[in-house]
């Protein structure tokens, strides 16, 4: 009985709002320690926000991939999704289930990690980063189109191109679109 009035005590003492806020705090001050400490080589290359978001990025990307792959391949199974009104393709479904979990991982990790002096408010860079992966989405797209269908560029060589163009303009959009500052100047080192 005592141990069971313990876990409780601890299980309350984690639930309260505060308790958890100060363990995400103490989460997210490890995460930009850990990116400070692997930033010096990158120093001449790029100012500290770049390299914490081509990391945080990254480890997003790494996410997407991975968890698309187990949702198109062992959930869906090559089996279509049937909605009821529409039937979805299995590479598209596993893109629609999969992406509310990285769009919400990429905010946090954007919002908390590489763009800490954001001076909006958490509800207008929610909207603003939801508009810049739209935005993304869509310029992914159409270089696609136009790289492959237009141009008649090889599509391996496209994709990696068509990468390097949507992740300059995201990442110049996050900053001084989504997660802008009153200064709006050049990003913070």
């Amino acid at each position: 009985m005592l141990y069971l009035c313990r876990f409780i005590s601890k299980f309350h003492y984690f639930c309260s709002l505060e308790n958890r806020m100060k363990h995400l705090r103490k989460i997210r001050d490890y995460i930009i320690m850990f990116l400070d400490w692997l930033y010096p080589p990158f120093k001449r290359l790029m100012p500290r926000q770049m390299f914490r978001y081509a990391a945080t990025g990254g480890a997003n990307t790494v996410l997407d991939i991975i968890l698309y792959a187990i949702v198109y391949a062992f959930i869906l199974n090559g089996r279509m999704l049937n909605l009821g009104f529409v039937t979805i393709s299995d590479h598209i479904a596993a893109f629609f289930i999969v992406f509310p979990i990285t769009f919400t991982v990429g905010f946090a990790l954007a919002k908390w990690i590489t763009f800490t002096g954001s001076d909006l408010r958490g509800r207008i860079q929610l909207i603003r980063y939801f508009t810049t992966v739209m935005g993304s989405i869509l310029l992914n797209y159409a270089l696609l189109k136009l790289f492959v269908d237009v141009l008649s560029i090889n599509a391996i060589i496209a994709n990696i191109m068509n990468k390097a163009i949507v992740i300059a303009y995201s990442y110049f959009a996050q900053t001084y679109f989504s997660f802008s500052t009153s200064k709006a100047t050049a990003p913070s080192k």
